[in-house]
């Protein structure tokens, strides 16, 4: 077990041990009560009508706009433990420290494995570090866990590209824009792979 990732096991045995007393400072990173309204919809609920408008938007910015929503919804893990682990991975890769933000993240994994942004991060920092296979294990696991993440799709279709499976990266592409269909740089992205592949066809 490496150092950082004791270090990280400790913290997360303080945090559970100081969360028993409701008067400690940690209270205060819970956050702050929902509406009445925003607790009438689950995320969920939140997300398929996110997607839905994703899907109908054929204006670029508002598209935009909307997809930000999506990834702010994914961020939150509904654990203040995870969404303060979330941050410090975010540091330590800002900090140039991937191999420190990569035992973070696997703790994060460790204690929510159906939170799909953490495997998502670590499929990114996975392709970062070259760890190619090992991100594209990480990127099916998300869409396992949320088939319309279009950020593990074109991770996806970008690394099927560059091993030069054009169909399959073409395929990942079109279910890309399926979801996000105003989408710029997936039109071209797809566009291009659809030329390439014509060419090599004559």
């Amino acid at each position: 077990m490496s150092a950082m990732r004791i270090f990280v096991t400790s913290i997360l045995a303080c945090l559970a041990a100081l969360a028993v007393f409701p008067g400690n400072p940690l209270w205060a990173a819970e956050p702050a009560p929902q509406t009445e309204t925003a607790n009438l919809t689950t995320p969920k609920q939140r997300l398929d009508s996110l997607f839905a408008d994703l899907k109908k938007e054929r204006d670029e910015a508002k598209a935009r706009q909307v997809a930000d929503r999506i990834r702010l919804e994914w961020q939150d893990s509904g654990s203040a433990t995870v969404n303060l682990l979330m941050q410090w991975a975010d540091k330590a890769i800002a900090d140039d420290k991937k191999p420190v933000a990569l035992d973070i993240l696997d703790q994060v994994i460790a204690l929510a494995p159906n939170y799909v942004e953490g495997w998502n991060r670590r499929a990114t920092l996975h392709y970062q570090m070259g760890n190619y296979r090992k991100s594209m294990s990480d990127i099916n696991r998300v869409l396992a866990i949320e088939p319309r993440h279009f950020g593990a799709l074109a991770g996806m279709a970008t690394m099927l590209s560059a091993a030069g499976k054009d169909e399959l990266a073409m395929r990942a592409w079109q279910q890309f824009l399926d979801i996000y269909p105003s989408d710029r740089k997936a039109q071209e992205q797809l566009g291009e792979l659809a030329e390439k592949l014509a060419g090599s066809r004559t």
